[in-house]
């Protein structure tokens, strides 16, 4: 079973085109089953999102190649962060109100931060191209072509 839009072309597109990593390497989630397991995992950091891939056996360098991608345009926050027994716990709040629970090392990657930052970003350029749509769309709609008579 596939879930929605994972058959989209635009679904299809992302998974295959290469992206630049900005941060590469292991995060744990807690499953959402009922044991809320921590599971270790391979984590590209994009300009577009997350991506999360299972990690197989004891090597950290062997992963699978499907992954699960959170995307920043369905991201909310990073929140919740916690410091405990050399542990940094954070959670993702997606935009359906799902919360994704994440930790590492606190000597290591501040993924938080990393994944924070990047989120912020997204949502600054996306707020840019909307306002830049929407003053651009209100100048055309705006002009009665007086301009153009009058030369």
């Amino acid at each position: 079973m596939t879930p929605a839009g994972a058959d989209s072309p635009r679904a299809r597109l992302s998974m295959t085109l290469p992206v630049k990593a900005l941060r590469d390497g292991l995060l744990e989630k807690r499953s959402s089953g009922l044991l809320q397991l921590w599971k270790k995992k391979r984590c590209l950091l994009t300009e577009d999102g997350l991506r999360l891939h299972s990690c197989r056996g004891a090597a950290a360098n062997a992963f699978s190649s499907r992954a699960k991608e959170l995307r920043f345009e369905r991201m909310v926050t990073v929140d919740c962060v916690e410091y405990k027994r050399g542990m940094v716990y954070f959670t993702v709040v997606m935009a359906t109100g799902k919360e994704i629970d994440f930790r590492c090392p606190q000597d290591g990657v501040a993924w938080n931060a990393e994944i924070a930052l990047q989120l912020v970003r997204f949502k600054n350029l996306q707020a840019v191209r909307t306002s830049r749509n929407r003053y651009l769309s209100a100048a055309h709609l705006g002009s009665t072509g007086e301009e153009e008579e009058e030369g």
